[in-house]
């Protein structure tokens, strides 16, 4: 998967009935400014059923986004069919080829990154990060969701402040969106 120097976002599901997306709020300008630290990078989508977050460039972000709200009309609310519709549309057109970002899909029963390399994979585990920090809240995630009672959003934002503590592309001005 290609590093995006953007941001760190992670979900997590501990069961059906619980299920949670987070990620920091740091927008950075090439490599040396920090443009906004309180950005909102993870929505609730599809009639509050399905969480979606994104790492990368945010105009593209928001441009996937939109097109994957209406691949889940597109497919009755069927997550794995939508993102791999995307995923397709990702890697064929023209226009899409050339957005840099990843997307993290969520519902009560699927966990799914989609990447503009027209993956769609759906992970071992029930976590998964991405992002310029997302390898560290993926470690922190594994520990926490294996050796500890914690629950989804607990974990989500365990993670992420554990992320923002060593990632420079990272902060902890945390948002997180549950089902």
């Amino acid at each position: 998967m290609e590093q995006l120097h953007a941001t760190t976002i992670v979900a997590v599901r501990r069961g059906p009935d619980d299920v949670c997306i987070g990620g920091d709020g740091q927008v950075t300008m090439g490599q040396t400014a920090i443009m906004k630290n309180s950005a909102k990078k993870v929505r609730k989508i599809y009639r509050n059923k399905v969480l979606a977050g994104f790492a990368g460039s945010v105009a593209d972000a928001f441009t996937l986004t939109e097109r994957f709200e209406k691949c889940l009309e597109e497919h009755g609310g069927n997550l794995k069919r939508a993102a791999v519709a995307l995923a397709q549309q990702w890697r064929s057109e023209k226009v899409m080829r050339n957005l840099e970002a990843l997307m993290i899909v969520a519902d009560r029963e699927t966990l799914l990154v989609i990447s503009g390399n027209g993956e769609v994979i759906d992970p071992d585990e029930d976590f998964v990060a991405i992002g310029s920090g997302g390898n560290f809240a993926y470690a922190a995630a594994n520990a926490l969701c294996h050796h500890t009672d914690m629950n989804a959003e607990e974990v989500v934002r365990e993670s992420l402040r554990i992320a923002s503590s060593i990632c420079v592309y990272t902060n902890d001005h945390i948002s997180v969106e549950k089902l």
